[in-house]
């Protein structure tokens, strides 16, 4: 029995993704280990960031990193140094001020919701938002438009929430925002390369660390020392109400250097065969279709979509429902179910999972 079952809760089965609405990861024992431990002692909260701003920095390649709850909080924490820097009085005053530099340009299409809306957590640090072009069409002309006496920074957004087709590449928007000297924020929450993004040029850089790092609830901000100094400031203004505990930065760190070990390559292949073996298990039951898909942002990441047909006198929405019941409840990834279709993800679901799911999913099927 899990411990949340103890509690009188259900037993989850996360074939969604790294959601933060299902926990995010469930991290390795080893991280647990860490996490438990530090828990248990005390540091200075100032050294450990500190000290943690300098082992991520070398995960990354960037100049210097500070930890933080979240990417949510990454960019309202990035966002507010952008804006006030390291300026006390600016930074306790926010999200008020009294600069005329606030507006961050995104590309409309990058304005997503992920859980929370990103325009939102814009607005916390001070920021406001200023979306350029259209949400199927953003070009470099369109960013550059945008550009004033008032920018205090550009945003790019790398998630499969965004839109996909049509935007401006974040190399061309790097270009463009260092040309007007001004630093670029790429939020990159759920991207596995974990230097990418600083090669490229972006001053801060943003992710999540329960998502593919494997981590606890955290994240880090990754960039330009200058920058990122001022982030760490803002743990003096709107971030201390986002502050990361002892615990959190301990298994963050733990999580990455696990995760600087794996064979991302190899563990994709393993997740996409047994997504393969779903696929071989489904091809004989009547009313539905499986194959293997990539991810829409063009991860290795391998999932099984299910396509509920007619025959099966069911909707998608409908078998989503009767999964989700019970105990377990199985959550599936259903961005296109209103397309009739479910999506499994491997990452998330422990071993032998795969079997439990296909078992209620051919019995609700079956019961029509």
């Amino acid at each position: 029995m899990g411990q949340f079952e103890r509690w009188g809760l259900r037993q989850v089965i996360n074939a969604s993704g790294k959601m933060t609405a299902l926990g995010a990861s469930a991290v390795h024992p080893e991280v647990g280990a860490v996490l438990a431990a530090a828990a248990g002692d005390y540091v200075v909260i100032e050294e450990l960031y500190e000290a943690a701003g300098e082992r991520i920095a070398k995960a990354t390649g960037a100049a210097f990193a500070v930890p933080t709850i979240g990417a949510a909080s990454g960019i309202a924490i990035s966002v507010a140094a952008c804006i006030a820097g390291t300026d006390i009085g600016a930074v306790e005053l926010l999200p008020l001020t009294t600069t005329t530099r606030t507006e961050i340009v995104l590309p409309k299409g990058h304005a997503v919701h992920f859980g929370g809306s990103i325009i939102q957590m814009m607005r916390i640090g001070g920021g406001v938002p200023v979306e350029a072009g259209h949400a199927n069409l953003v070009t470099a002309a369109h960013i550059e438009s945008a550009i004033n006496e008032r920018t205090a920074a550009l945003f790019y957004c790398k998630s499969h929430h965004a839109v996909q087709k049509g935007m401006v590449s974040l190399a061309d928007l790097i270009k463009i925002a260092h040309k007007h000297d001004l630093p670029v924020i790429v939020d990159a929450a759920a991207e596995e390369d974990l230097k990418k993004y600083v090669a490229m040029g972006a001053d801060l850089v943003l992710y999540s660390g329960g998502k593919a790092i494997g981590g606890p609830t955290a994240g880090f901000i990754a960039g330009t020392r200058k920058l990122v100094e001022a982030c760490v400031m803002q743990y003096k203004g709107v971030g201390r109400a986002m502050k990361v505990s002892k615990e959190a930065v301990a298994g963050l760190l733990a999580a990455i250097e696990r995760y600087e070990q794996r064979d991302m390559q190899a563990d994709a292949l393993k997740d996409k065969a047994r997504m393969e073996w779903l696929v071989q298990q489904l091809a004989t039951v009547q009313g539905v279709k499986a194959r293997i898909t990539q991810d829409e942002a063009g991860r290795a990441i391998y999932r099984c979509s299910i396509e509920v047909l007619p025959e099966s006198g069911l909707t998608a929405a409908a078998v989503v429902a009767k999964m989700e019941a019970g105990n377990p409840a199985i959550y599936t990834r259903n961005h296109q179910v209103n397309l009739g279709i479910i999506n499994v993800d491997p990452r998330p679901m422990l071993p032998g999972q795969e079997e439990i799911l296909l078992n209620k999913l051919v019995a609700i099927v079956k019961e029509g």
